[in-house]
């Protein structure tokens, strides 16, 4: 029975470590999740949370999304150290990447970003823009990478106090179009109302706050 009994233990510990010998360090999240992976070659992987402390005035916050080999990738999610949605950002090749939206602390939107990222693996990268002197028509372009997102589209300023548009900005590939009449995608919103994305957030029991435990291997 002793013998049958450490050859089980002995499959099961076979069976399970090695999902975090994997990796060099992590934390294990409230749920019980594994979080904050950095692999054998130093990067990081999959699910993170990055907290970031007042500094210099600035309000602290903190931050989740996933990593693909230490570059962000997909949505990600910006929360007030009060545990209020404040941002949700969404990122291609480890840049921003389409458009990103900014709230206050009581859920008002302020602001809407639009970015395009550019391939970091490539010196020179092919992008579809909108031809301006023919509508609904795209040409392509060839731009050299900077290394960075670049601004793209119409970008929405909105006035907290009744949640109209107060001014917009349109960018084409990092440039200010001064001249051009920035075309708004949809209509703002009515006073009062939030963004889905906060709303969803606020159907959401509790403050969002990140406890984890250390499960560094070293």
């Amino acid at each position: 029975m002793g013998r049958t009994f450490f050859f089980f233990l002995f499959i099961f510990l076979a069976a399970t470590v090695p999902g975090y010998s994997q990796w060099k360090t992590y934390i294990i999240g409230p749920k019980g999740d594994t979080l904050n992976c950095v692999d054998k070659l130093d990067r990081k992987q999959g699910r993170w949370v990055n907290h970031f402390d007042e500094i210099r005035g600035e309000p602290g916050y903190e931050e989740e999304g996933v990593y693909q080999n230490s570059r962000k990738e997909g949505t990600w999610r910006l929360y007030s150290l009060q545990g209020d949605l404040i941002g949700v950002e969404y990122f291609k090749w480890g840049f921003k990447d389409g458009v990103c939206q900014y709230f206050g602390i009581n859920g008002t939107l302020l602001r809407e970003e639009s970015w395009r990222a550019l391939n970091p693996d490539k010196l020179y990268d092919t992008l579809q823009i909108e031809d301006i002197d023919h509508l609904d028509h795209y040409k392509t372009v060839v731009v050299k990478n900077e290394g960075a997102a670049l601004k793209d589209g119409v970008w929405k300023f909105y006035d907290p106090s009744t949640g109209e548009i107060a001014r917009t900005e349109k960018y084409t590939l990092g440039k200010l179009e001064k001249n051009a009449a920035a075309q708004t995608a949809a209509a703002p919103p009515k006073t009062g109302t939030k963004p889905k994305e906060v709303l969803d957030f606020e159907k959401k029991t509790g403050k969002k706050k990140v406890k984890v435990q250390d499960g560094s291997v070293y």
